[in-house]
């Protein structure tokens, strides 16, 4: 973070502190296509039995109404997020009536990007924006790019450990102390990000489906898969969440101030090919605006500062308000080996990564070293498992397995200190499997894939759909009959919860559209 003690004083103040002050929370946002036993996106409408995708507070939709998102509460406890998202899942299962969820998190097939239902939240004006802000993207960026599947890692600090750490540096503690930390943790995380997409990238082929033209860079599997050699996350690359518009948007993340600056700007920026593209057309709207970003989520970033908003509050004004609350991973991909998306070693290395990204000097990004975060982010993707391959840090070059292993051993007396804390030894074992990976590529999850196919002779869909029927079938147990009613219960009430909203819209979508964008 930006504060001047070296990591080492942090960690003999660590050593000091009560072991209840030193807690974590986090939640996990997991997503996942439905699909049939053919690999191609389910059509229907999102099950009724699941509830309402604008009110239900665990079970939604992303860009496409098969594109389901499962989101845990924030919890201390690290097993309990995994426990609620099995739980979850395990329910929703009972409701597919013989469709599947798609582990991987690039697509299986997609024939015609009009075969991709865009979600749909009812009649009520804040339903209808959130879809028409889909049609935007559609418009924008095509469908297929939303089918994209990820998990999302919501991490935040206990109040006691912001008093610490402010105690520390002698400095009071309030929002804007609070929303530099995090801002330092964002820094350090974009230097260092480039270790989840190599420890965690799961996806080093798609299907040819998604491909649009020959410009892709990727080799020839079989007739109907590409992949790269040595890619780690095709999600996370320009293949995946790709947005030209976006290339010379520069975003600074040396503070709130010129983050929202940033962003509030592009919210303002008309854009001349999304003026071609109109706003509405009879009657039928297009998209929310003709600006850069049509909202804030708009956005694409591996990492962003986030705020819970009360009272209809814009994302970006509530940060302004009422400083930065926690913050969202957003490069990870899906696990296809694991029926959560994740596991319970991925989950403690999170938060000890973040945490080390807290709590080490951050000093601000130049933009030299903004450039050089840029670059490795974009060849990790595609290059992070050439036996070879280099980063550039500082200006010059350094292997992959080398800073790894340097940043491993960098975590290791802060793994030690939280597991005495803790009296475990969760952490120093998840900091263990991941050395193992720095040091062994074919235990990376983008390695296994590949393994996997050649072993069994498998496009990309055969591995996908046979990993998706071995995920269907360890949720094939069903839940007890008391948490039965109580999602039963859920669904009904976030059915009735829309109902109301609707009931209660005032005005019409034109007026309540122009009302929200004039908001600050």
């Amino acid at each position: 973070m930006s504060q001047s003690l070296p990591f080492d004083q942090v960690l003999t103040h660590l050593h000091s502190m009560d072991a209840s002050a030193l807690r974590f929370t986090r939640g996990i946002e997991k997503e996942g296509l439905r699909v049939n036993p053919d690999a191609q996106i389910n059509a229907q409408p999102h099950p009724h039995a699941l509830g309402s995708a604008l009110t239900h507070p665990h079970i939604t939709t992303d860009y496409s109404e098969a594109l389901l998102e499962f989101i845990t509460p924030v919890k201390d406890n690290a097993e309990e997020v995994l426990a609620f998202l099995d739980e979850v899942q395990r329910f929703s299962y009972q409701h597919l009536n013989g469709q599947m969820i798609w582990p991987a998190s690039m697509p299986g097939v997609i024939r015609d990007e009009l075969d991709v239902p865009i979600a749909s939240y009812g009649s009520s004006n804040v339903g209808t924006l959130k879809h028409v802000y889909r049609h935007g993207l559609w418009h924008r960026y095509g469908r297929k790019m939303q089918c994209i599947a990820g998990l999302h890692y919501n991490f935040s600090v206990s109040d006691e450990l912001w008093q610490a750490i402010a105690q520390w540096q002698g400095e009071t503690l309030n929002k804007d102390f609070i929303s530099q930390g995090y801002f330092g943790l964002i820094r350090n995380f974009r230097r260092y990000s480039w270790l989840l997409l190599y420890l965690f990238g799961a996806s080093p082929a798609l299907d040819a489906s998604f491909l649009d033209n020959d410009e892709h860079g990727l080799e020839k599997w079989d007739d109907e898969t590409f992949y790269g050699p040595y890619a780690t996350s095709l999600r996370m690359s320009g293949l995946g969440y790709q947005n030209n518009a976006q290339d010379d948007l520069f975003v600074c993340f040396n503070g709130l101030p010129t983050y929202t600056q940033t962003l509030k700007g592009a919210m303002q920026q008309s854009m001349p090919q999304y003026e071609a593209i109109g706003i509405e057309e009879n009657g039928v709207y297009k998209q929310l605006n003709t600006n850069l970003l049509q909202i804030e989520n708009e956005y694409y970033s591996d990492i962003r500062p986030k705020r819970n908003s009360k009272n209809g509050e814009k994302p970006l004004t509530a940060l302004n308000e009422h400083g930065v609350e926690y913050i969202e991973v957003r490069c990870l991909d899906l696990n296809p080996f694991e029926a959560l998306g994740a596991n319970i070693d991925q989950i403690h290395f999170m938060d000890l990564f973040l945490a080390y990204c807290l709590l080490s000097p951050s000093p601000k990004l130049s933009d030299s070293e903004c450039n050089e975060v840029s670059e490795n982010h974009k060849r990790v993707v595609m290059e992070g498992r050439d036996p070879n391959f280099t980063l550039c840090r500082h200006g010059e070059r350094v292997s992959l397995k080398q800073w790894g292993l340097e940043l491993i051993n960098d975590m290791l007396p802060l793994a030690k200190t939280l597991d005495e804390k803790a009296n475990s030894q969760t952490m120093q074992n998840a900091l263990s499997t991941m050395q193992a990976r720095v040091e062994d590529v074919s235990l990376t999850p983008s390695a296994q894939v590949l393994a996997n196919m050649k072993s069994k002779q498998y496009s990309f869909k055969d591995f996908a759909l046979e990993q998706a029927k071995q995920v269907a079938q360890s949720f094939i147990q069903p839940l007890d009959e008391q948490k039965i009613q109580y999602w039963s219960d859920l669904a009904h009430q976030s059915l009735d919860q829309q109902h109301q909203i609707e009931a209660a819209d005032s005005s019409d979508f034109p007026q309540y559209l122009a009302e929200y964008l004039v908001k600050s």
